[in-house]
């Protein structure tokens, strides 16, 4: 079911949104060589609380922790562990809070000091369809136009889109309706509406597109042991087109 939230609740879950882009920001700039994953884990944690919101991962289906930390090879779901970043990494960051009964929830991909071309260039592509994607989130358009936008984005370029795992609506609900693919033909599902909040979250690897599940129940790798990046941003419908929550 996909629930349309009136302009009232759009506004409480951008503050979410804004709290949640604010971490992050803190969370871009701690990442450097040197630095564990459980410091930037408890940055995050900390400063939630600090803002009277709650981690909307820690405990989530039996999440250990407030931040998915993703080095490398791993695509989501990564644990934030004593890891030390090195040189060259490059790390996604996953995070939400939730604040007034609702949930804001966002990703980047951060480079640790001096990285690859390639990883370069997989962080910039996989960014840049995430706002093709986003452009495609008004009421012209129907859902598959979203996941449209990021494979012909990316796939040209020599990179693969992750198949297992999607995007989602949100709200009151981490996971809400609609799953949001990030491949498929345009001009497919249901039409775009007014009041449709999404959380539109690339996931492209390196090389090939299939990843497996690590021994801990949770962390996703790409099966070639190629890099992945992640960005995500929760957007909102309005009658003025697509606005982006999760943003300063």
């Amino acid at each position: 079911m996909i629930v349309l939230k009136s302009r009232a609740e759009i506004e409480k879950m951008a503050v979410a949104g804004k709290m949640v882009a604010e971490i992050l920001a803190g969370l871009r700039e701690m990442v450097a060589p040197g630095v564990t994953l459980i410091e930037l884990d408890a940055f995050a944690e900390r400063e939630t609380l600090k803002r009277k919101a709650k981690p909307a991962f820690k405990g989530y289906s039996g999440f250990p922790f407030s931040l998915c930390c993703s080095v490398n090879e791993q695509v989501v779901h990564g644990f934030a562990t004593n890891r030390v970043l090195v040189p060259g990494d490059i790390v996604s960051l996953d995070f939400g809070v939730v604040y007034g009964g609702f949930y804001g929830d966002s990703a980047i991909t951060v480079p640790v000091g001096k990285v690859s071309e390639t990883a370069e260039r997989l962080m910039k592509v996989t960014e840049e369809s995430l706002y093709r994607a986003i452009d495609c989130t008004d009421v012209s358009h129907r859902l598959s136009d979203i996941s449209h936008a990021v494979q012909s984005h990316v796939e040209p370029r020599g990179f693969s889109v992750v198949r297992d795992f999607v995007g989602h609506g949100i709200g009151k609900e981490l996971h809400e309706g609609p799953q949001i693919p990030n491949f498929g033909v345009p001009g497919k599902g249901p039409r775009l509406k007014v009041g449709m909040v999404l959380a539109i979250e690339p996931m492209i690897n390196e090389k090939g597109y299939d990843v497996r599940v690590l021994a801990d129940g949770w962390t996703a790798v790409t099966a070639d042991g190629g890099l992945s990046a992640h960005f995500e941003h929760t957007v909102a419908i309005t009658d003025n087109g697509p606005l982006i929550l999760s943003k300063i």
